[in-house]
């Protein structure tokens, strides 16, 4: 357990339960894991369980009438032994094309940074990043682990349309936009695979405490998954991960 945990009132049906404001993996793994305990309580009591960062916002099924109450009785939960069948959680391998039909941004990139593309296409690919949440748009992933070699800031006129599976850099951050949306990040590549199907049991196959790591293809490459893809004959590769 990860002390100087912090619970505030969200208004009277939701509580804001905050870790120290760091992006690492203490803190993501003690957060589902408290998570993971509220899940398996008997008192069915919530409607919404969000992560982020650094919190947990629960979303309670009544309007609470004592706060102080309801903190006590989620202490109670977060110090509990209790013995729970832990989720899996998978590294997957996502492949990326990061050619400049698709890298639009990456010329930019290599210039400001004065680093080769290959190099950066070389950092941006050799990292195993970490799925902390999925926010913002649906399949939309906040990961961690970026290097710090290829931080490089927001643009500061969002473009209107980033197209379905860019990949793309902003700040401290790399992501994947799931869906055709507007978007303020730096666009280095693109990948085929869907993120977000609301046709699937679980539209977004990849969940917080689940890794990425992004593997790249040729342009003919692409297209092909692309071809798969469409006949629903291609296998993400997945590997599942010991702790």
């Amino acid at each position: 357990m990860v002390n100087e945990i912090t619970y505030k009132p969200f208004g009277n049906k939701a509580i804001l339960i905050e870790w120290e404001a760091v992006i690492n993996e203490t803190v993501l793994k003690d957060i589902l894991l408290f998570k993971n305990k509220i899940e398996h309580q008997e008192k069915d009591f919530f409607t919404d369980l969000i992560v982020g960062y650094h919190s947990l916002t629960i979303k309670f099924k009544e309007e609470f009438q004592d706060f102080f109450k309801e903190v006590e009785f989620l202490k109670s939960i977060y110090k509990s032994t209790l013995k729970i069948e832990k989720k899996l959680n998978y590294l997957w391998q996502i492949p990326v094309c990061y050619h400049l039909e698709f890298g639009i941004d990456l010329e930019e990139i290599s210039k400001k940074t004065k680093q080769s593309i290959d190099k950066i296409i070389q950092l941006h690919s050799s990292e195993i990043y970490s799925v902390f949440f999925i926010g913002f748009l649906p399949g939309f992933l906040y990961l961690g682990g970026l290097n710090e070699q290829l931080f490089f800031d927001r643009k500061p006129n969002p473009r209107l349309k980033v197209g379905k599976g860019a990949v793309a850099i902003g700040g401290k951050q790399t992501g994947i936009y799931p869906l055709n949306s507007p978007g303020g990040w730096n666009i280095i590549g693109k990948t085929p695979i869907d993120f977000f199907d609301i046709k699937n049991e679980n539209p977004c196959f990849a969940k917080a405490g689940d890794k990425i790591q992004f593997r790249p293809i040729s342009l003919d490459e692409f297209y092909q998954i692309e071809k798969e893809i469409s006949e629903n004959r291609y296998q993400l590769s997945k590997t599942l991960l010991d702790d």
